[in-house]
């Protein structure tokens, strides 16, 4: 099974958590802590699609949470076997707690390992379609835009500056599992991806930086995008920074009408994702 560097599966042994102690109190923060989430390089996966990819995709976990309150269904016991990693019995009340969920219990919640921020995750290649999304304050849009990034073929999702965390639980349950299905990086700055491009450049594959305006010089449809490109979406309220428009090498708009006067940002990115796939013969 694949992990990140410097980081191990568990093995299969039955341990238990009963009351609130050091360990699910470790867990809980993991919901609602970014910081927690970072320094201890964990997050939480709920659901039975998001853990089903993440296991399909050979994500690296660190446990399986569950509980001995009721037998676990053929589903459950099937990720159980195939994650191959440890198992913790949580008391049922509990395990709601960390399920978040009104609509009772869940089976099944993984503890899954951060990966690297690394640019580099992303594949460069002649088809390549990447998306950037700048200063995402939402991460329903976040997850929103990752689970359209999947759907239409896309290589990868960049999340620049300060931004929604895409480890956060809510972006989770946005992407319905997309996130353990592409790679989706973390980067600082727009200079960070710059140099990422620049060196792609100089490696031979000329990609094109296409950001996304409501006042772009041209419509999306009459521009190319069988090329490999990287768009741009920029935050929901200001747009893109002003140093993504500096570097942009077109800005195109998406024509809409009635009484809207633009589009939700996650919308916006769906639309120019589903363009580059239709150009692209994506599905046919």
């Amino acid at each position: 099974m694949v992990t990140w560097s410097g980081l191990r599966q568990g093995g299969s042994a039955l341990v238990k958590v009963t009351v609130r102690n050091a360990v699910f109190q470790q867990w809980e923060a993991l919901l609602t802590n970014r910081n927690k989430r970072q320094r201890s390089g964990r997050f939480l996966i709920q659901g039975v699609r998001p853990i089903t990819l993440a296991v399909d995709n050979a994500w690296p976990l660190a446990s399986l949470l569950r509980t001995q309150r009721r037998p676990l269904s053929g589903w459950a016991e099937h990720m159980v076997r195939r994650s191959g990693v440890e198992v913790v019995d949580v008391d049922a009340d509990l395990l709601a707690e960390l399920g978040e969920r009104d609509s009772g219990q869940p089976e099944l919640i993984a503890v899954g390992e951060l990966p690297p921020d690394d640019l580099n995750r992303l594949p460069a290649g002649p088809d390549f379609l990447g998306i950037v999304f700048d200063r995402p304050v939402s991460p329903g849009n976040v997850g929103t835009l990752i689970r359209s990034a999947d759907a239409f073929g896309a290589s990868g999702v960049v999340v620049t500056g300060h931004a929604a965390d895409i480890f956060d639980p809510k972006t989770i349950r946005a992407t319905t599992g997309s996130l353990f299905a592409l790679p989706v990086v973390r980067a600082g700055s727009t200079d960070e991806v710059v140099r990422w491009v620049r060196a792609r450049r100089s490696d031979g594959m000329a990609i094109r930086i296409l950001g996304t305006d409501e006042h772009g010089t041209a419509a999306i449809a009459e521009c190319d995008l069988t090329q490999p490109t990287l768009l741009i979406v920029g935050n929901e309220t200001a747009g893109m920074s002003a140093r993504w428009r500096e570097v942009c090498d077109d800005i195109v708009r998406i024509p809409i009408g009635g009484g809207a006067s633009s589009l939700n940002a996650a919308n916006a990115g769906t639309v120019v994702l589903y363009e580059a796939a239709r150009q692209r013969g994506f599905g046919c």
